[in-house]
């Protein structure tokens, strides 16, 4: 009877404190984990939503870069660290491509995370070199399957977004491309332009202005439909490759059990955040295309992207230990 009682009562301290944190939330700085390098896609969104929650939360909203191995390293910091609030990440579909390829990953996408909003995606397209002689997704396709295993495709490196949008594309355009892998988009885009890789997945960010200038052709966006400040670029649907997509989303999640109250708080300071006109328009020149949720879309997103993954993962053969 008197072990009852105890458990009772712990239960009930149990609930009552996190009553009391949820409604003191937040009484100190807040970290915000970007599990990429500075000056990325994710990082420019992180740092500029960090800002507005400073504002609106009235406390700092401190952003950390901790980079390496597909997203890994800084979603496992997240994941380990105490669920109250303080220790937040700005996740990308990446975790849900590492929960398919590492076989000793040490959290699950779908349940070590408390999700909280989606904050938007950067649309990737197809760049190819100018002396590819192809203008045309479906250009592309006639000349890769006359040339099998001659040309060959860049990505960010193995396992990333853009080797995955590689393989998704080869098994639906049913074409042999040649990865070749780089240490970041920088150095994937840099022999890209010097014509030393022939193709390249892409953020927009990154890759519209050379293509404007000429020094890429554009072959296709990613994506169910034209982008609204590219609306001359067709999508790779278009060209051929009937529901072709790869959504690069990003959204801020907490470690699992995370009160519900401060998830449903931080859900709308997100929204508040991502409804500022100076934010719409800063990432919008970024390319970024913004969109809030609730958190059980992003539950949802996640498992849906998951099971996507492991079927490119699966055809494809790929594998990192």
């Amino acid at each position: 009877m008197k072990l009852l009682t105890h458990l009772v009562a712990a239960i009930s301290l149990c609930a009552v404190s996190t009553v009391v944190l949820a409604q003191q939330y937040p009484a100190k700085p807040i970290k915000l984990i970007i599990p990429f390098p500075p000056a990325g896609a994710t990082d420019v969104l992180g740092r500029a939503i960090a800002q507005k929650l400073s504002e609106s939360l009235g406390q700092q909203v401190v952003v950390e870069n901790r980079p390496g191995a597909g997203s890994t390293i800084g979603a496992d910091a997240v994941a380990k660290a105490a669920p109250d609030g303080y220790t937040l990440l700005l996740a990308s579909g990446s975790i849900t491509i590492a929960a398919n390829l590492y076989k000793k990953l040490s959290f699950d996408p779908a349940k070590s995370f408390a999700p909280i909003s989606l904050v938007g995606h950067v649309p990737h397209m197809l760049v190819a070199h100018p002396s590819v002689p192809a203008n045309t997704v479906k250009e592309l396709i006639a000349l890769a399957k006359s040339k099998p295993g001659k040309l060959n495709a860049a990505s960010q490196g193995n396992g990333t977004l853009s080797h995955m949008e590689l393989e998704l594309f080869k098994d639906a355009a049913g074409v042999d491309l040649v990865h070749i892998p780089y240490k970041g988009s920088s150095n994937a885009m840099n022999d890209l332009l010097a014509g030393n890789v022939s193709l390249f997945f892409d953020s927009v960010t990154s890759s519209l202005p050379m293509v404007r200038n000429g020094q890429l052709k554009a072959l296709g966006v990613v994506g169910p439909k034209r982008l609204s400040f590219a609306p001359d670029i067709p999508t790779i649907s278009e060209g051929g490759v009937a529901g072709f997509d790869a959504a690069n989303w990003f959204a801020m999640m907490a470690p699992a059990g995370t009160p519900k109250d401060i998830i449903l708080l931080l859900n709308g300071h997100v929204a508040k955040a991502l409804a500022a006109p100076d934010v719409r328009q800063r990432l919008a020149a970024q390319g970024a295309v913004l969109q809030g949720s609730t958190p059980d879309e992003v539950s949802a997103l996640i498992k849906s992207d998951m099971v996507r993954w492991a079927k490119v993962v699966s055809i494809a053969g790929i594998k990192i230990e």
